[in-house]
């Protein structure tokens, strides 16, 4: 049985300042969701928004939002088991392969 995957989306309000004419990063998480709710539908999965600026989570994520500002990662950043998947501009089909190699199955 597979287990149920955790995306994590790290961002801002403001726009990445690379990642100008860009949605932003809540629109980003918004779409993104709604986008892998259509093409894994019945399947459980969980997905947070994370302002890297309000670092007010526990200590895993405190450190990532950190980690985002400090090595300056374009952002919104895309994170599923600990692994960063995309940022700033995140791939679609990347990241449904993702879902796909922990055995989820898309909708056809």
């Amino acid at each position: 049985m597979k287990r149920e995957l955790e995306i994590s989306i790290y961002g801002a309000e403001q726009i990445c300042a690379s990642c100008v004419n860009l949605p932003s990063s809540k629109d980003t998480y918004e779409w993104l969701q709604a986008a892998l709710k259509r093409k894994f539908p019945d399947q459980d999965f969980k997905i947070h928004y994370y302002d890297i600026f309000e670092a007010n989570y526990d200590e895993d994520k405190n450190a990532f939002c950190k980690r985002v500002i400090e090595e300056d990662l374009f952002y919104p950043v895309v994170v599923i088991d600990d692994e960063i998947i995309g940022e700033g501009n995140p791939k679609l089909k990347l990241i449904y392969e993702e879902f796909e190699r922990y055995g989820y199955n898309s909708a056809q």
